[in-house]
């Protein structure tokens, strides 16, 4: 009896796949809204002078790409008020630093310019402890047992409150995976992440990036994950729901998407085995 249901399933699968048809929907496409990717990333062992910031718009639905935006006059400012100038490199939408100076602790401002409008936000630089070398390989984790898995450790500082960010490149991954963390119940304690996919086989290499962020750019990312499913990238769409800390200060409605972050990272490339 189990065989024939078995057989059931499998006979209606194929007769549904049969019948599969791809239908465009024919979406209404909202006006475009700017989208200003302001990461900052300092990576340890580097002194982190060269910097790039992105402006784009959203697009429609079934647009591969998102339109870029010139002409804009971008400049960050510490609390020193040392003016960092963001230039573009002609026609890319891609805006350029080459003498910024991140120091963990520190506040900056960032302001962007653009048609008459005026766009800022304020952060601090988050540092983020080195990720230890001693990372472990087990040919059977993962869930099933039947994975190559990773685990990696980081000292949380027991003096205040941590929130990290987790990304993790593989040669079997389409997207990175994204993960935010706080240290809520390990706090000062050894921290310790998992990383498994049964494709991954040894010679491959996994590109571990640990970032440390702020409390507001945790409860930000944990949306931004919700929303876009988690399981396929945070930055393959912007979810029109998810608002950042960039304030349009010429018109409070015509709100900017995007984030403005400073974080120190760490990064480490693991060879399996």
């Amino acid at each position: 009896m189990k065989n024939i249901f078995r057989y059931l399933v499998v006979s209606l699968s194929f007769f549904l796949l049969s019948c599969t048809k791809v239908v465009d929907v024919d979406l209404e496409t909202a006006e475009p809204k700017l989208v200003i990717d302001a990461s900052i990333d300092w990576v340890k062992g580097t002194t982190g002078n060269e910097q790039k910031i992105k402006l784009s718009t959203t697009t429609g639905y079934y647009s591969p790409k998102f339109p870029t935006v010139s002409g804009a006059d971008i400049t960050i400012t510490n609390s020193a008020n040392t003016v960092f100038s963001f230039i573009e490199n002609p026609g890319t939408g891609e805006y350029v630093c080459s003498n910024f100076h991140p120091v963990t602790g520190e506040n900056y401002t960032l302001k962007v310019a653009l048609n008459g409008e005026t766009y800022t936000a304020t952060e601090t630089c988050i540092g983020v402890p080195s990720i230890e070398n001693n990372i472990a390989q087990n040919n059977s984790g993962g869930f099933g047992g039947d994975e190559l898995e990773i685990t990696y450790y980081y000292k949380d500082n027991g003096n205040q409150d941590n929130y990290y960010l987790h990304r993790i490149l593989s040669p079997v991954s389409v997207f990175p995976e994204y993960k935010a963390k706080d240290d809520k119940d390990s706090q000062g304690n050894l921290m310790r992440e998992f990383f498994s996919d049964k494709d991954l086989k040894a010679g491959d290499t996994i590109n571990i990036r640990l970032y440390g962020i702020s409390r507001r750019y945790y409860d930000y990312f944990r949306k931004l994950l919700a929303a876009s499913g988690a399981g396929n990238g945070p930055f393959q769409t912007i979810p029109g729901s998810v608002r950042g800390n960039i304030i349009n200060q010429t018109h409070f409605a015509n709100f900017a998407y995007g984030y403005f972050r400073l974080s120190e990272v760490d990064v480490k490339d693991f060879l399996c085995e």
